[in-house]
């Protein structure tokens, strides 16, 4: 149970929510072990597969409080509101500042600061912790030039210039990514992104954390009340969830990057988890791919100091808060969008 920015968040499986007067109660085995006032609270967000009591689904709906059902994984499963709520209006506004360049542009550019700043700081990091086994001034020429795509970020005045930095970018990211492999060289080799199909086993892992973390920025989004297919940096394609990719962007690096170097370095998944398509395409093996689940679900379970809230909360919360502070920037209550920075 967790509370932030006036939203409750029950992130244990087997809590279930009822009403007690004016009270939210959480029970687990039919004892309760917490109760917060509804006055307090804009928001419910629950992983738990035992639900709520049809009197709370009541009261939340009759007050305004959105009450957001999550699978234990943290899919969007449904959402309870009643006849008042803001989402149309914060929808209304999501699209007519995606339909303006400039004001599109200046959410953009703080995501991709975000995706750079948390890039350079994954190499950092690495030359800070394995400086014996690195090329450090190789990785600290990588790190510097990020740093600068960081000030271009600022000055960019149009949205095909930022897409141009964070491109650059990116490449340059990714020339050093594979000396961040530091065990298994035999097996994971890494020349460059590819997908649709990925063709080597780390684009086959990438490609997979990349598509669990969309869908958990997606959830997030829903929850929070935003459209997750209309985007600020990517633009609107059918069947494209834009804005979950943009949110994707500034955290692509820390959590999905950073984990697939994990599994690889500590020897958690190796060259025989993986099968080899007739179209060139490489797939993790049914059990390699729970395997990886397994690790997912306890990387988002760790904790961390959250940058701009000061608060301690799981890896797993990152995109609802990052969400959510996105539509309180949308609603006029915060100046800027606060991208997620890692350190």
């Amino acid at each position: 149970m967790k509370r932030l920015l006036n939203t409750l968040y029950i992130t244990s499986a087997n809590r279930y929510l009822s009403l007690d007067g004016e009270n939210v109660v959480i029970s687990e085995k039919n004892q309760e072990i917490g109760r917060v006032p509804l006055h307090n609270l804009e928001m419910i967000v629950t992983f738990s597969y035992t639900g709520a009591s049809p009197a709370l689904m009541g009261a939340c709906a009759a007050r305004g409080i959105g009450l957001v059902f999550l699978s234990a994984h943290g899919r969007f499963l449904a959402r309870v509101t009643g006849e008042v709520y803001g989402n149309v209006t914060l929808r209304k506004e999501q699209f007519r500042r995606s339909e303006d360049e400039q004001k599109s542009l200046m959410i953009a550019k703080n995501m991709i600061a975000g995706k750079i700043y948390n890039s350079r700081w994954v190499l950092e990091r690495a030359v800070r912790d394995y400086s014996m086994r690195l090329d450090t001034e190789k990785i600290k020429k990588k790190s510097r030039f990020l740093a600068n795509s960081l000030l271009k970020v600022r000055s960019s005045s149009d949205a095909s210039a930022l897409l141009g930095i964070e491109g650059e970018a990116a490449s340059v990211y990714f020339s050093v990514f594979d000396d961040l492999i530091l065990q298994q060289k035999d097996s994971f080799k890494f020349t460059g992104r590819n997908r649709r199909p990925p063709t080597d086993e780390v684009n086959a892992m990438l490609s997979f954390a990349y598509t669990l973390l969309t869908s958990m920025c997606a959830s997030a989004l829903e929850t929070v009340g935003l459209d997750p297919y209309v985007g600020f940096f990517h633009r609107d394609k059918p069947g494209r969830k834009s804005l979950a990719l943009d949110l994707v962007e500034e955290l692509r690096a820390v959590l999905a990057d950073r984990f697939v170097l994990t599994l690889i370095n500590k020897k958690i998944v190796n060259g025989e988890d993986f099968l080899r398509k007739e179209n060139g395409a490489v797939i993790l093996t049914d059990e390699a791919r729970k395997s990886f689940l397994v690790h997912w679900q306890k990387k988002k379970q760790e904790q961390i100091t959250h940058p701009y809230l000061n608060e301690k909360i799981e890896w797993g919360m990152i995109p609802y808060v990052q969400a959510m502070l996105l539509a309180r920037y949308l609603r006029g209550d915060l100046d800027e969008y606060p991208p997620f920075f890692w350190k």
